[in-house]
């Protein structure tokens, strides 16, 4: 989710809600303790150049129990981040404590805003010897199939 989505769908909510990918809700009385902007600038493992940049929130909980975020109030912290740091129209990335800090991409479905895990890959799998999966065949098909099976047709 980009960031001007995000600020067009808290204007939609009374209440801001976070669930996790297990789906339990962050604690209601959540900080957002950071609000910025993150730039990667890397090589990857086939020797290609990358640079990305995302917003980054960080959602942070104390026992600070009877603090409640609003809609509004985190629109102006927003709002200041893009004024002051010049926090741009990105994906967003949110930070949460859980083992250690995980990351995770965000969405927007039935009022709440959800934690969606994130996962590494290989961004050159190409270039640096992952083989590509096998096409995965039941031998039952194959006695159906009215054409042969020939080397190199990757069928077998």
């Amino acid at each position: 989710m980009k960031l001007s989505d995000f600020k067009n769908r808290l204007k939609t909510v009374q209440d801001i809600q976070f669930v996790l990918p297990n789906g339990d809700a962050v604690p209601a009385h959540f900080h957002v303790t950071e609000v910025g902007q993150i730039e990667k600038h890397f090589i990857d493992c086939g020797g290609t150049v990358r640079h990305e940049k995302v917003v980054s929130f960080q959602l942070w909980e104390a026992n600070d129990f009877d603090h409640r975020l609003s809609p509004t109030k985190l629109n102006s912290i927003i709002d200041l981040s893009e004024k002051v740091l010049g926090v741009e129209d990105r994906e967003i990335e949110v930070e949460y404590q859980s083992e250690t800090i995980g990351k995770y991409d965000l969405a927007f479905l039935d009022g709440r805003f959800h934690l969606n895990s994130k996962q590494t890959d290989c961004l050159a799998p190409d270039r640096c010897g992952i083989p590509q999966e096998k096409l995965k065949l039941q031998l039952s098909d194959l006695q159906n199939n009215k054409t042969s099976c020939k080397p190199g047709s990757g069928c077998c």
